[in-house]
């Protein structure tokens, strides 16, 4: 995907008290979705879920014009006045994850129906040569049959502030996000990135779309 602007994105990675799962997803698919792609300087809102076991089973991603736009009035005003509903979910989601940064790098066309995810922790990050030598890798990976999109997302730690009771602040970390036609295929592709990088196999997570929403 080629874009004239370096988009920014807002990652949601949570998990949810068992008893509220259908509210949750009631709360996600009926208004929350809604309400943020609604914000100036939105372009769309994905939702993910798990496959398999995974410490925070839904994922949501946010699309904005650009990291600019999580400073913009209306989305200040928007995360200032969230909704009772918003807030009730709030208070049950667990383990969450709130990155906001820029997408570095996009390759690749369209979206994938699956897509596997890792964290590079900022040490590994900041490591001469492996953020080029990870967009390199990135970039050639959709080139791999079934393999439809690449992303890397850099994660500002001064605008992921956190919004749940139990979340703790977002280190200046990266998500690596690997898009195919299979799970099986953005899975194994993720893996062998995440290995390349001297990461713990055990942390590499998959999920299928669920919905999208676009502007």
């Amino acid at each position: 995907m080629n874009t004239d602007k370096t988009r920014g994105l807002l990652c949601i990675w949570t998990n949810i008290e068992p008893e509220h799962d259908l509210d949750f997803n009631r709360w996600y698919d009926r208004e929350h979705m809604q309400e943020r792609v609604a914000i100036p300087g939105f372009q769309s809102a994905r939702r993910f879920g798990a496959i398999g076991d995974c410490p925070r089973p839904y994922l949501a991603l946010y699309y904005t014009d650009s990291l600019d736009i999580f400073q913009s009035e209306p989305y200040r005003r928007a995360f200032a006045n969230q909704t009772a509903w918003s807030l009730e979910n709030f208070t049950r989601m667990r383990g969450t994850q709130r990155r906001v940064g820029q997408l570095t790098l996009e390759a690749g066309a369209g979206e994938g129906g699956a897509l596997a995810l890792f964290v590079v922790p900022e040490a590994t990050l900041r490591q001469p040569g492996v953020k080029a030598r990870l967009q390199q890798m990135l970039t050639a990976l959709t080139g791999q049959d079934h393999v439809i999109r690449t992303t890397l997302l850099e994660t500002d730690a001064g605008l992921s502030t956190p919004v749940t009771a139990d979340a703790v602040a977002a280190p200046s970390d990266a998500l690596v996000m690997v898009e195919a036609t299979r799970a099986t295929a953005a899975h194994h592709h993720a893996l062998a990135l995440s290995e390349s990088l001297g990461l713990p196999p055990g942390e590499v997570y998959s999920f299928q779309s669920l919905w999208r929403l676009a502007s």
